[in-house]
């Protein structure tokens, strides 16, 4: 009990966050944040295993030795200078002859080095590459495994978004520090051990004296690293909740949009967002602090070492320029390796946080699913439940169940009824054990028991397999219909049997359904797509067909939460009878408000505020004076029923035939997406286009890249101070003194200029980079809430998927123009600084070191950024398509764990992966391979220089001083322009970034000719015409209906009934602009809706869907969201709620209307709790048009009684239209117009079969009257 409690203080304090994110304060993530260890990220390798270790230690080996070559050609370069010292001494004895042989020999060796370096860097890079892609794409299933063998209780804390967060972002981190930059630390580690050895083995008295600056870099680090690591992870924790925000945005789209909550919605979005920018902006002068202090040691170094070295020299310690050569180079190349070792630990520290984010999941105790199960156990038994109370982990002081005792006798069927919030719901959760009880006193004491077996004793999974549950708002995967009734097998006899097999099974448990009848009128039938969470399909036809999947599994225990609820009439007649069949011998429990359903019901249990209040049969309880359930009956008694005349078979023959149309809701395939108009750019045109317009914020821009100017001029100016140092070798006596003194300090000026450079390196990229991709990310989330609803309608537009662009896209920009990036411009200043200065001191030698070697370098890189942006647009498709499956299958998580789906939605999720890391493996062939040459070529162009100055200096066209200038400053710009290479993958997955972004933004500009509406035109009761009306989705060929008529008075209270899939729906979507009519016509007050702005036609609306949305936030912001604080007022909110039966709930809630419904709004109230909400939310609009699809469906009798009673008020002061969608037709008995829709003979669609009043209509002993036939309660 202590540890849920720890977990609730958490999710307040998490809640708490979003109302005091603007104060930017330390404690926004509601507890304090634990420093990442770095044993977080040494933890990652944990997960190489098998053939992976053998190749991680090849990758090792062949990292370090890659690191070999560059530290011996310091001695070969050392070799060469003793050898052009001597030949250029006055009385030399080495004829020219000699000379050229000697450099062409040790030229020659050089070759040599460059290609052991080309092997070892491929070998080393291609196996660190895979290990990081096997890594990542193993923490990834392994934190998904985890997240699954959670209780439903902690599920309940963790939002989509901060998932998709982890399995996109964080995980990329975690594969690039492997992929790259690990093979890039391993071989840097090993040039610095082996350039310390060589420089000990000539000088140990001066390799000791010039390396106090190591001391000095590693002291520095210690300090740092852990500051800049601290910060990240705060970064991260505000990214969790912006992702958090955009997930909840995108899976609940159609209720933002129709309740103009955009604005408000993308305020919330960029509130965390700017934390996020704000918290980052906190690294800029720790990171400026780091590169500074870095850089200044490394060229103080050097300052150091020629002096002491030129000392040593002067004093005889040392016989010769060679071994200070030698040394010099050796100490160089260590402290340089400092600097180049600073980008993979940058990327380390990342990855430590995302580790420890994975982390902080994966070591979460999980649930002991394990115990008895067939033979020892049996589910054919009696379900008894003693003494249970229970609360909710996230409200423990409101109590649901109180002492609650049922007996679930074997084979019989029990019903369940009562109001709204009454703890029925409940009851399926801890059948299922989203829930466990405790025999401890506290909010979940209590037993269930299986037969003699407490159900904490019995295996998990065996129970969840002996159960099919039906649930109130049924949740189908993106996969087809043959799929998703197929997943009912899992855990069963059937399980592994043939596809033959299974599809006999799944056509008939289809036709038991009743879901055949709209199956066979797709063109693809049992394989068509549904769309993400089944948004294809009409709520009607969802729920058949998790019926049909219920059905194919035949379970021991039936559970059946409200099943029928979105089914026609006629249609619920026919399931009702295959659930009735499929009931026989079965234990079955039966939650229903359309007490129709259940008036043959073995057992009825009538439940009030957590205890059962009558029991019996239907008949017993109609028997009881004043009783709840009788009171629930006459509710819902349908008014003036005739019991005889004809058999009125021509109106139901009218109803057979209009059962269903061919249409399904919405249109996700791929076949007929929309061509994109967008054309992606390349670097200068897409990045180029970002940089001008971030124009404002160029003053930092412009620090950093006169930063980097200075610090790639450093090198150009650091060859010619090295050319000096060599001639002063030459000296004797107190010249030779004054001369190094003299050399030195000015290594040392340049080694403060470089420090005052590096800084602002650090500081202004990162504060720019932070402005830039905070302003980008939030204008991609304000574009793609500007896209109409068939964008969303695309399976490539999934909400995962959106989700996980938003997350990755901005931050590719940020990495890009931040500090890493600030390094290729310095290679670039770098490469120009030292062409210039090379040329400037001889041409010849330049001509041949520039323009025959470095092609090869620009070559390299060329190849390999095409490669690379082949590669991530590979990675992106992929990784999309993985973590909206997984986002998916966390969103419906109480649906996979009833479907026992948890291994099954794993191995399709460790497939995903598997399939990107083969597919990125086959490219990192051909990219490795470009790498490993770009990142050897360097000493080809040192073996080039070498020879070709060999032969100017035989010929004594230079002077020794010249070609030294000119070797350090070419060789040093082809390092550079290898550096720049190294970046490559960088730049490529940010172009990729910032087209997508880019390519959301509008294409045309707003139309000035549409009208907007002022709130005066919102307080007279809107009249409605369709006038020639057709329509059809994209991804269906056959229209949903043509040339539909249909005409509504202003005030009037309309309904619309017929079977599911007739188009009821399609028609609020298209009174809402969801989408447009093909052909005709639809006027609001005689006005074209078209020819209105569509936000300011929306506030005249207000729309109640059969599945309810709220969102994370206060009651009291969930039923203002989109509304302005001067729109409305607290009594008139107050009001709201009451008419919608919910304000006594609330007031009994310690927070009242300011209590916060958590990270996951929906699991957090009932399903009529959350319907009335809606209800309360649209009616304080006081809309024109009030359009309510079965918007009581999830409601109590009694509750949908009175809701009734306010809607009927509301329409009788004629205030307000109403065009209400009901199966349920003593909810619409009253109104003004029914209009009954079926489908047309003529093959075009439905059509309105019927129209009148209630009564008009049962006169008519039409399709409405055997509607009502079928609803009536007394037969």
């Amino acid at each position: 009990m202590d540890k849920k409690k720890e977990i609730v203080t958490k999710g307040e304090a998490s809640d708490q966050v979003d109302l005091d994110v603007e104060q930017g304060s330390e404690e926004k993530d509601g507890e304090p944040e634990q420093a990442a260890s770095i044993g977080s990220y040494f933890r990652l390798f944990s997960y190489v295993t098998g053939k992976d270790r053998i190749a991680l230690a090849l990758a090792l080996l062949c990292s370090i030795a890659s690191g070999v070559p560059l530290p011996l050609m310091n001695i070969i370069f050392g070799n060469l200078v003793g050898e052009f010292q001597g030949y250029f001494m006055p009385d030399t004895q080495v004829t020219e002859g000699e000379f050229k042989a000697s450099v062409n020999r040790l030229s020659l060796y050089i070759v040599y080095l460059f290609i052991a370096k080309f092997v070892l860097t491929y070998v080393s890079m291609f196996s660190f590459r895979v290990i990081g892609l096997r890594v990542s794409s193993s923490v990834r299933l392994h934190y998904m495994q985890s997240l699954f063998a959670q209780p439903i209780s902690k599920l309940d804390e963790v939002s989509v978004g901060t998932v998709t967060n982890t399995i996109t972002t964080l995980s990329n981190t975690i594969q690039q520090s492997i992929s790259d930059k690990l093979a890039i630390l391993f071989q840097s580690l090993a040039l610095l051990i082996t350039a310390y050895v060589i420089a000990f083995k000539y000088s140990w008295a001066l390799t000791l004296v010039t390396s106090s600056s190591l001391l000095f870099i590693l002291i520095c680090c210690m300090f740092i690293m852990p500051a800049m690591t601290k910060v990240q992870q705060r970064v991260d924790k505000a990214d969790e909740q912006h992702s958090s925000i955009s997930a909840e945005v995108f899976s609940s789209i159609r209720t933002v949009l129709s309740l103009g909550a955009e604005e408000t919605l993308v305020m919330k979005y960029a509130s965390w967002v700017d934390e996020s920018r704000k918290r980052g902006q906190k690294m800029s002068t720790v990171l400026g602090l780091h590169l500074c202090l870095m850089f200044f040691a490394m060229y103080a170094s050097y300052a150091l070492a020629f002096w002491f070295g030129l000392k040593l020299y002067r004093e005889g310690h040392i016989a010769d320029i060679n071994t200070v050569i030698i040394v010099f180079f050796s100490v160089m190349m260590v402290v340089s390796v400092l600097g180049g070792i600073a980008s993979p630990l940058m990327i380390i520290s990342k990855a430590t946080s995302a580790a420890s984010s994975f982390f902080e999941m994966i070591d979460l105790e999980t649930m002991d699913r394990g115990g008895l199960k067939d033979p020892e156990a049996s589910s054919d038994a009696d379900i008894t439940l003693q003494k249970v109370h229970f609360a909710y982990p996230t409200r423990p002081g409101i109590p649901v169940l109180k002492g609650f005792n049922a007996r679930f006798q074997q084979g019989k069927t029990t019903a369940l009824v009562g109001p709204s919030g009454s703890g029925k719901s409940t009851i399926v959760g801890l059948l299922e054990r989203w829930f466990e009880l405790s025999t401890q006193k506290g909010y979940h004491q209590g037993n269930i028991f299986a037969g003699e077996h407490n159900l904490t004793g019995l295996d998990l999974k065996w129970w969840r397999s002996q159960i099919g549950l039906v649930q109130q708002n049924p949740f189908l995967f993106d996969d087809t219909i043959f799929n998703n009734v197929a997943f009912g097998l899992i855990g069963t006899k059937w399980e592994h049997e043939t596809h033959e097999v299974k599809q006999k099974l799944v056509e008939k448990a289809c036709e038991q359904a009743f879901a055949d009848e709209f199956i066979k009128r797709l063109p693809e039938g049992h394989d068509t797509l549904v769309g993400e969470s089944g948004k294809t399909l009409s709520g009607g036809q969802k729920q058949r067909l998790a019926i049909a999947r219920s059905i194919v599994k035949e379970p021991s225990i039936l559970i059946l939460d409200e099943a029928t609820s979105a089914i026609d009439v006629h249609g619920e007649k026919i399931v009702q009878k295959a659930l009735d069949q499929l009931s026989k011998n079965r234990t079955t429990v039966v939650i229903a408000h359309r007490l129709s359903t259940i008036r043959k019901a073995d057992h009825i249990i009538v439940l009030k505020d957590g205890i059962d209040v009558e029991q019996g049969t239907h008949d017993d309880l109609l028997e009881i004076e004043n009783g709840v359930y009788r009171g629930l009956v006459s509710a819902q008694s349908l008014a003036h029923l005739a019991d005889d005349g004809p058999d009125g078979s021509d109106g139901f023959d009218a109803l057979e035939k209009g059962t269903s149309t061919v249409q399904v809701f919405h249109e996700p395939e791929k076949k007929e997406q929309p061509e994109k108009t967008y054309k992606n750019k390349g670097f200068f045109r897409s990045i180029g286009l970002i940089l001008y317009e971030q124009r404002t914020h160029w003053p930092f821009y412009s620090l950093t890249l006169l930063g980097a100017a200075g610090a790639g001029s450093s090198y150009a100016l650091q060859s010619w101070l090295f050319a000096h140092i060599i001639e002063v070798f030459g000296y004797q006596g107190q010249r030779l003194a004054d001369a190094a003194s003299f050399w030195a300090l000015m290594f040392f000026v340049l080694a403060l200029g470089v420090a005052l450079c590096y800084f602002p390196v650090g500081f202004s990229s990162n504060t720019f980079s932070m402005k830039v991709s905070s302003f980008y990310r939030e204008e991609y989330f304000r574009n793609i809430l500007r896209k109409p609803i068939p964008f969303y309608d695309l399976n490539e537009n999934a909400s995962g998927s959106l989700v996980s662009r938003l997350s990755t896209d901005p931050k590719q920009i940020q990495d890009l123009l931040g500090a890493n990036g600030a390094f290729p411009l310095i290679s670039i200043f770098n490469i120009l600084g030292c062409i210039i200065i090379a040329f400037t001191f001889g041409w010849k030698l330049s001509l041949v070191a520039v323009f025959a070697a470095m092609p090869f370098v620009l070559l390299a890189a060329f190849m390999r950024i095409r490669f690379e942006l082949q590669f991530e647009a590979i990675n992106a498709e992929v990784y999309s398509g993985s973590s909206q499956f997984a986002a998916e299958a966390i969103s419906a998580f109480r649906t996979v764990s009833a479907l026992v789906m948890e291994d099954a939605i794993l191995g399709r999720y460790l497939g995903l992966l598997q399939t990107q890391r083969k597919r990125a493996c086959r490219k990192a062939w051909y990219a490795t391979l470009i790498f490993a040459f770009s990142d050897s070529v360097e000493l080809c162009a040192m073996a080039l220089t070498f020879w070709y100055g060999g032969q100017l200096l035989a010929s004594r066209e230079y002077e020794p001083s010249i070609f030294f200038v000119i070797y350090m400053a070419t060789i040093q710009s082809s390092q550079s322009a290898g550096q720049f290479l190294s970046f490559g993958p960088n730049i490529a997955q940010a172009v990729g970034s910032a087209n997508r972004m880019l390519s959301y933004r509008p294409t045309s500009a707003p139309r000035d000719d549409l009208k907007q509406l002022i709130p005066s035109d919102y307080q007279s009761a809107a009249s409605v015409e369709l006038r020639n009306v057709a329509f059809k989705y994209q991804s269906r060929d056959v229209p949903l209906f043509t040339g539909l008529n249909l005409n509504i008075q202003g005030g009037q209270f309309v309904a619309f009934v017929g079977p599911s899939g007739c188009g009821k729906t399609s028609i609020i979507s298209l009174l809402e602009r969801f989408y447009d009519p093909v052909q005709g016509a639809i006027l609001v007050n005689d006005q074209d809706i078209t020819s209105i702005e569509i936000s300011s036609y929306r506030k005249a609306l207000a729309l109640v869907t059969q599945e309810p949305r709220l969102f994370n936030g206060t009651i009291k912001e969930n039923i203002t969201l989109g509304l302005h604080g001067d729109d409305i007022t607290d009594e008139e909110m107050v009001q709201a709620c009451k008419d919608a039966e919910i304000h006594d709930f609330i007031t009994s809630l310690p927070d009242g209307y300011k209590t916060t419904l958590g990270t996951n709004a929906q699991t957090a109230l009932s399903g009529g709790q959350q319907q009335r909400l809606c209800i309360a939310r649209a009616l304080v609009r006081k809309p024109s048009l009030l359009l309510l699809d079965e918007a009581t469906s999830s409601l109590d009798s009694q509750s949908e009684r009175l809701v009734q009673g306010a809607l009927e008020r509301l329409a009788g002061r004629r205030e307000t239209t109403i065009i209400a969608v009901a199966h349920r037709l003593a909810t619409i008995q009253k109104a003004d117009m029914i209009f009954v829709f079926g489908e047309s003979k003529s093959g075009k669609g439905s059509k309105i079969v019927e129209q009148g009043t209630h009564g008009e209509l049962l006169r008519g002993r039409g399709v409405y009257w055997h509607m009502c036939q079928e609803q009536a309660l007394d037969r």
